[in-house]
């Protein structure tokens, strides 16, 4: 995948609230034409692909997918969240049924993943109008940093402030593969699909993104962003988690604009040399004097 132009880039405070958010929602982004075409190419299913293979090996040149990840804003938001060159780490066709009466537990796509600062990129593209009855994927925003394994959130039923996706035909999400979600119960009479795409990076997240604003103040602002459901001490901690991952993601580990990591990792190396209690012992030069 080449550099797309930097217009097609995202912003730095774009990537500020996808790395508070855990998504990035781009509406309407796929032309009408190929919506059109969409629900036909889904169900009949598209190829399968081997885990890690690049978007060339994984999706042929022409055909509907690949398509689909060449649209200019689409590529340009790959880009900007895995960069170059990613791999596939697979693909779905997700159906609800309608009138289904069945929804999914609200989980996290990762069983076992620690990576403090990297991350996959889920790609959910709907070609359908989606309404409210027809279920949309349900997500609970901020959710990608609290460390849990699949579903090990299914217990939970509601939470405070979670999305549940209306949106127009051509809607594209993109997720962090941490984020906690499920696709909800469809009671429409129509079938409803979204295509879904992992991508795995292949180089280090550092900057992929056109930087130009990376100092505008609302970069911080989309940081220390709180949610309805956190708890009033631990949800900060959410905060910290994403400072953390902002410090990698521009290579700085001295940005800090409220001070969250700095209080908790200040660990000053200076000594003050101590003074024996012995008054016979040979006293050790203090710190700031000359012997």
């Amino acid at each position: 995948m080449s550099r797309p132009h930097r217009k097609h880039l995202l912003t730095s405070v774009q990537m500020a609230r996808f790395v508070a958010h855990g998504s990035l929602r781009m509406d309407a982004v796929v032309p009408a034409e190929m919506n059109a075409q969409a629900v036909e190419v889904l169900r009949e299913g598209i190829p399968a692909a081997p885990y890690g293979a690049s978007l060339a090996e994984a999706f042929e040149e022409g055909s509907f997918a690949r398509r689909l990840v060449g649209l200019p804003e689409i590529a340009g938001a790959i880009y900007s969240l895995v960069g170059p060159d990613p791999t596939v780490d697979h693909h779905a066709v997700h159906i609800r049924r309608a009138r289904e009466g069945t929804a999914q537990n609200l989980h996290g796509d990762a069983i076992i993943d620690v990576r403090p600062d990297a991350f996959d990129v889920q790609l959910m593209y709907y070609p359908q109008e989606v309404t409210l009855d027809m279920g949309g994927t349900l997500s609970v925003p901020g959710s990608h940093l609290r460390r849990t394994n699949e579903s090990d959130t299914g217990r939970y039923q509601n939470l405070r402030g979670q999305s549940r996706l209306t949106c127009l035909a051509g809607t594209v999400v993109f997720l962090h593969h941490g984020i906690w979600h499920g696709g909800r119960r469809n009671d429409s009479d129509v079938d409803r699909y979204m295509f879904k795409i992992r991508f795995n990076p292949t180089v280090r997240q550092l900057r992929l993104w056109n930087t130009d604003d990376l100092y505008d103040p609302a970069v911080a602002t989309e940081l220390g962003r709180l949610f309805p459901w956190y708890e009033h001490a631990t949800g900060r901690l959410e905060i910290y988690n994403r400072v953390k991952l902002w410090q990698a993601l521009v290579g700085d580990d001295s940005y800090d604009p409220d001070y969250w990591v700095t209080r908790v990792t200040n660990r000053p190396t200076r000594v003050v040399a101590q003074r024996s209690l012995n008054p016979h012992a040979r006293q050790p030069t203090a710190v700031g004097e000359t012997a």
